[in-house]
């Protein structure tokens, strides 16, 4: 099985991939001229602008639950993966995806908000790839294809990933403890401890509804990446005069990589589009669910959320790893030899194990434990949001079905997300992390596809930024989506409120005039 995963990994994840996720990133950073850059300011602003109602969350909310979904294993397990695989030129890599996949994040938040719908069972809004797929390409076939790609990548492949990690972040401070017999595999009580507490309190908040995760997810979501920044700050302080010289290497290894340039490339690549989930196609179901005025508004605020994400906190990691010198670099998959060896041999790359000896070698035990922490509510937010996009995309592919089979099917996803997160947290990291990337790449593969189609088709998204920035040119006190006036066809939820907010205006006149 193993040997089956790891071939399909290879295919969905070749070079075809990683150069189009490069240069889908490239055309639309182009497209929209460098928004991610030019709007930087606007994006700050729009964070903690708008507010929640009862049909949606607010903007800050959508850019936590995003970032939950951002901010996970890829940042402490996947960064340490990239540099374990790939060189410290995996992470120029990493940075060039981040940056470039702003853009991409723009577009394809954006393109959720225009096309947004109202859940018929919730009255929440509802919005994702599946939704603009069907509204713009006509082709109701590839959203649903999207929708069972989705729902099987965020319900079976990826939750295993996190809890993987979790658990071994935890058997890493405690140890696995006494073993039990479980179905013919020994597994350590620490890490059956570890599962049933993410088990119990998963069950507790997903059972509350999207409110209830959004709530988790802004309280949570900036503590921790916060906290985790100000102590890798201080890591680096403390080896203030290593910072050039870190720079230098990760720059110098991008083009001359200690594990070769292909593998630098790939494994940056990879593990950028994994973290950052810009072009991924799952942050989108995030940014429908927000109240905005302008769906440029929350495509803006979702680019700066990958910045957060991989700018901020994958540079972090990287950057302690690389400064205390807790890394190994493997030279291929298959010899088991490494190029670079700084810590024992046979340490897993595909955990929190570098990064914890990172912290380890300056805060000692509190360390150790203070990763594990981190891991454990980085990894839990990603499970939460993982479970939200499956929801959505049960929704879409039931809501002509009616009331009964939504709750059959959402039923049926939270139980089968508690049994993969079973399962990832007592099989083998690479072997989880391997699924997790077919997962990944397969989603990512329609949906970069997808977007890039509706580009040549409509130009939704570029047509609502150029819409946005007149109204802001204008000085607008309250911006307005009039998605007919700017050539943008199907968007029936933006068409109806523009027709309400006209004729609200009219009877406000009509008062005035009386």
């Amino acid at each position: 099985m193993e040997g089956l995963v790891g071939t399909v990994n290879g295919i969905i994840w070749s070079s075809a991939l990683i150069y189009l996720c490069l240069g889908a990133g490239l055309f639309y950073s182009i497209m929209t001229r460098f928004a991610q850059v030019r709007l930087f300011g606007e994006m700050l602003r729009l964070i903690f602008k708008g507010k929640a109602s009862v049909d949606g969350i607010s903007s800050f909310q959508a850019l936590t639950l995003s970032l939950a979904g951002r901010v996970g294993m890829g940042n402490i397990a996947g960064v340490a993966a990239a540099i374990g695989f790939g060189g410290p030129g995996a992470v120029f890599w990493m940075w060039v995806v981040g940056f470039l996949g702003a853009s991409t994040a723009y577009v394809e938040s954006t393109l959720a908000q225009i096309y947004k719908e109202k859940d018929v069972n919730t009255g929440q809004y509802r919005g994702g790839p599946a939704y603009y797929f069907e509204r713009v390409l006509g082709q109701r076939w590839y959203g649903v294809i999207f929708a069972i790609a989705a729902l099987i990548a965020l319900s079976m492949f990826l939750p295993g990933i996190q809890a993987n990690g979790v658990v071994n972040a935890v058997t890493q401070v405690v140890g696995e403890g006494a073993s039990i017999n479980i179905l013919g595999k020994e597994v350590g009580t620490t890490r059956l401890s570890a599962l049933a507490m993410i088990l119990v309190v998963f069950g507790i908040i997903i059972f509350g509804g999207v409110k209830r995760i959004a709530t988790v997810t802004e309280l949570v979501v900036p503590f921790m990446a916060i906290g985790y920044m100000v102590l890798a700050l201080i890591i680096m302080i403390s080896n203030f005069g290593m910072i050039p010289q870190v720079f230098g290497l990760i720059i110098s290894d991008a083009f001359t990589a200690q594990a070769g340039l292909g593998a630098a490339i790939g494994w940056g690549v990879k593990r950028g589009v994994y973290s950052s989930e810009a072009g991924q196609g799952t942050s989108p179901h995030a940014a429908a669910a927000a109240e905005v005025d302008h769906p440029a508004q929350q495509g803006l605020v979702q680019s700066f959320s990958v910045y957060i994400d991989t700018l901020l906190v994958c540079s972090a990691t990287a950057f302690m790893i690389l400064t205390m010198g807790t890394y190994n670099v493997q030279g291929t998959l298959s010899d088991g030899q490494y190029v670079v060896q700084n810590v024992v041999a046979g340490t897993e790359i595909n955990s929190p194990a570098f990064t914890q000896l990172a912290m380890e070698s300056l805060y000692g035990a509190f360390g150790n434990i203070f990763i594990a922490i981190a891991v454990f509510f980085f990894a839990f937010t990603t499970i939460l949001a993982n479970y939200y996009i499956a929801e959505v995309n049960v929704v879409y592919l039931t809501r002509f079905i009616g009331p009964k089979a939504n709750k059959v099917g959402l039923f049926f996803v939270k139980v089968l997300m508690m049994v993969m997160i079973a399962y990832g947290a007592l099989n083998s990291a690479g072997y989880i992390w391997a699924i997790g990337d077919i997962g990944v790449g397969l989603i990512a593969w329609l949906n970069i596809v997808g977007i890039l189609v509706i580009f040549f088709m409509a130009r939704p998204a570029i047509k609502a930024l150029r819409d946005y920035e007149a109204q802001r040119k204008a000085g607008v006190k309250t911006y307005t989506f009039d998605p007919i006036k700017i050539g943008v066809k199907n968007a029936s939820y933006w068409e109806e409120r523009h027709l309400k907010e006209k004729q609200a205006l009219k009877e406000e006149a009509l008062y005035k005039n009386s």
